[in-house]
């Protein structure tokens, strides 16, 4: 049974969906002014990896993540660019989508964006008012933090430790230091909604709440995010969705831990801010995917040109056992001596990957037992005489595994013009009559057209280098 690590009661706990056979998945999303950084990246990886095992494990995933597409970081990155709020929302909304689709990450059941949800989010702030969870106060409406008993049961901290360090802020009004906005009085020229309290737009936490019931209903059952958004954002989304809904908002909570950059914390001013964008142009994504999962998604990682690099080889050692059994599948026949050894010596692997990732999506320890089964292929490729069964199981169960973590081996065929097609006949042929020097001319003239060859005791194999 699947394991998850419930940050609400802080143990693992046996995963039972709401429904049988169902899951609802809200994921927060990126607030949209900017391209992603590395970080961003993290849950996008680590939360597309668990909806991807749960579908792997027989499991009908409606995933939602979401886009902040108004706040104050928006509204002033616009004024800044002189551009329209929707206009940079829908660039950077598109910039997303290409930069987590690179890293492998499947496109969400519903993306959400907070301005197609105003009607939905005032409605909902009306009646926490009316349930006298909120008030009003000169165009600005607040959360009474203080009235719903539970506060704090995320992060596991009382109301009277929260507290400590609360403040409020010049031009506020709130009953309460630790009372937060639901909806915030607009600000002269700044775009705003019409609401019962006056024009305005919605505090940042509300959004999520609104979206998540309007897409998966009162209750969920796995809530995911950053471990950065645990308090506030979290803890808020729990006291207003569950004030309103009455009764649990999101039966599992997960985080994913921070990521550091070469032992330092992240940030602008340390010169060590790395957006996916950029990064992508310099690492495979692919290579960026399978970094980010060796590690477990709860533990922090540090991201560092030897690490990536250590990734980058560890993934080519698993494409390179991929293809050779490919290549050799060609040239196989069927031999029942000793394939059921083999095949269950595979099996056992793949029990491990599943065991790994029912304990809370280990990740690092799946990718062990596909190392494994990956060094068992390159040993049975040692034998003489293959059989295909065997073949096409290593075959088979590299490529599907890999794939639960979002990974595709192989690559595209891609045709060779009639130039590099004649050349690699050339050389075979100058081997055939011992012509080594042409032989090896044709290799370099070949390495030049990014061709590398292989020469194996199948045949000359070629790939694109």
């Amino acid at each position: 049974m699947i394991q998850i690590y419930n940050t609400l009661t802080r143990k693992k706990e046996p995963f039972q969906p709401i429904e049988e056979g169902k899951v609802k998945m809200y994921v927060c999303g990126p607030t949209v002014y900017n391209y992603i950084h590395i970080g961003n990246a993290r849950p996008a990886i680590a939360f597309d990896t668990v909806r991807r095992y749960l579908t792997y494990r027989g499991y009908d995933v409606t995933y939602v993540s979401n886009f902040t597409d108004v706040d104050d970081k928006i509204i002033r990155a616009a004024n800044e660019l002189g551009e329209d709020v929707r206009e940079l929302t829908d660039r950077f909304i598109e910039a997303y989508h290409e930069d987590v689709g690179a890293l492998g990450c499947q496109v969400a059941d519903a993306h959400p964006r907070v301005t197609d949800h105003i009607e939905d989010i005032v409605e909902f702030i009306r009646v926490l008012i009316e349930k006298g969870y909120a008030y009003e106060v000169d165009g600005d409406v607040y959360f009474r933090t203080d009235r719903f008993e539970e506060y704090g049961k995320l992060s596991h901290q009382s109301i009277d430790e929260l507290k400590v360090g609360a403040r409020i802020e010049k031009n506020e009004s709130k009953e309460n230091a630790l009372d937060f906005a639901l909806w915030k009085k607009a600000k002269p020229e700044e775009v705003a909604w019409d609401s019962p309290w006056g024009k305005g737009r919605p505090g940042w936490h509300i959004e999520c709440s609104v979206m998540a019931r309007e897409h998966l209903g009162d209750t969920i059952d796995i809530h995911a995010g950053g471990q950065d958004l645990t308090f506030p954002h979290h803890e808020n989304e729990i006291a207003q969705s569950e004030a309103h809904n009455d009764t649990t908002f999101a039966n599992y909570w997960m985080h994913n831990g921070y990521i550091n950059i070469e032992n330092e914390k992240m940030s602008k001013s340390l010169g060590n801010f790395i957006t996916v964008h950029d990064i992508r142009q310099q690492v495979d994504p692919k290579v960026l995917r399978f970094f980010m999962l060796s590690v477990h998604y709860r533990h922090p990682i540090n991201f560092s040109k030897s690490l990536v690099e250590s990734a980058a080889n560890g993934l080519a050692r698993i494409e390179t056992a991929y293809e050779n059994v490919n290549h050799r599948l060609e040239h196989s026949a069927d031999l029942v001596d000793d394939r059921a050894n083999w095949i269950d010596q595979i099996d056992e692997q793949v029990k491990a990957f599943v065991e790994a990732m029912d304990d809370d999506f280990n990740t690092a320890n799946a990718i062990a037992a596909i190392f494994e089964i990956a060094k068992l292929a390159n040993v049975y490729l040692l034998e003489e005489q293959t059989d295909r069964e065997v073949l096409q199981q290593f075959s088979t169960q590299l490529e599907q595994l890999m794939s639960v973590l979002g990974i595709e081996l192989g690559h595209e065929e891609e045709l060779l013009d009639e130039r590099i097609d004649e050349l690699i006949e050339e050389r075979l042929e100058a081997r055939k009559n011992r012509d080594f020097a042409r032989a090896d001319e044709i290799r370099d003239l070949l390495k030049e057209e990014g061709i590398v060859l292989e020469d194996t005791a199948q045949g000359t194999r070629w790939k694109r280098g």
